[in-house]
């Protein structure tokens, strides 16, 4: 029966610890500055309609026949110009693996995300002055957005909170900002859905390891209760004895 009482005691520490650990997160996201938090310090929300003269955009036809097997076709405008993306292989999400082909909407000709175009993507969704500190291609998984799941552009600006803008390299969408602000967020999201292995999600082999600790928490403390009242360690006193008074004459 001691193995059982230790291992409960141990089990209580792992889960009280992680118990403070749900709190303290807790109230961080409570008193947090969400859009600080999200990385928008300095996202540019504002954007114009996008207008597209489909009179002047080449035939979807020939842009299929032009390039390999897709299963879907849309257009889409970048720096308010028209494209064809062209998706070779689609996830269920934007952020699981894809395949997708730009094309100019005008020319017909397959065009790639590069330095120079990313960063003027980077630089249409950042609010900032700061000027561009450096841009680097990144190969999955990222560390600020560890569900994206395809390659991407990583453009950082020299601000005061170090943002960072990531451009998918397959197809030029924003994957989202991240900051100095950001950053703290996810450590406190880290810990509090224990993704202790930077996965992007609480559907982690740390909480069901955790769940497995609370049932024999459970358990053990279930069965040292029954060895306690069989070895008569709980004693009910249901009349209570008056001490007696004693004379000091």
């Amino acid at each position: 029966m001691s193995w059982v009482r230790k291992l409960h005691k141990w089990a209580s520490v792992l889960v009280g610890l992680q118990l403070f650990l749900w709190v303290a997160s807790g109230l961080y996201f409570n008193l947090m500055d969400h859009t600080k938090a999200a990385g928008h310090t300095y996202f540019h929300h504002e954007h114009g309609p996008v207008v597209i003269d489909y009179i002047k955009l080449v035939e979807p036809k020939a842009v299929l026949e032009n390039n390999p097997p897709s299963v879907s076709i849309s257009v889409i405008s970048l720096l308010n110009k028209p494209y064809y993306l062209l998706t070779h292989q689609q996830g269920l999400y934007r952020h699981f693996k894809n395949d997708y082909s730009l094309v100019d909407g005008v020319s017909g000709e397959r065009v790639q995300i590069d330095m120079d175009f990313a960063s003027q993507l980077a630089q249409a969704s950042y609010a900032g002055e700061a000027p561009i500190a450096s841009v680097q291609l990144l190969v999955p998984p990222l560390d600020d957005f560890p569900k994206q799941q395809n390659v991407t552009w990583q453009v950082n600006f020299a601000d005061d909170i170090a943002t960072s803008v990531y451009v998918e390299a397959g197809s030029g969408r924003i994957v989202g900002h991240s900051d100095q602000h950001k950053r703290l967020a996810d450590i406190f999201f880290m810990l509090h859905f224990m993704d202790y292995t930077n996965q992007g999600s609480f559907n982690n082999i740390q909480i069901m390891l955790l769940a497995f600790i609370g049932l024999w928490l459970s358990a053990s403390g279930s069965i040292w209760t029954v060895d306690m009242l069989l070895r008569r360690k709980y004693r009910l006193k249901l009349t209570a004895k008056k001490p007696r008074l004693r004379s000091t004459k």
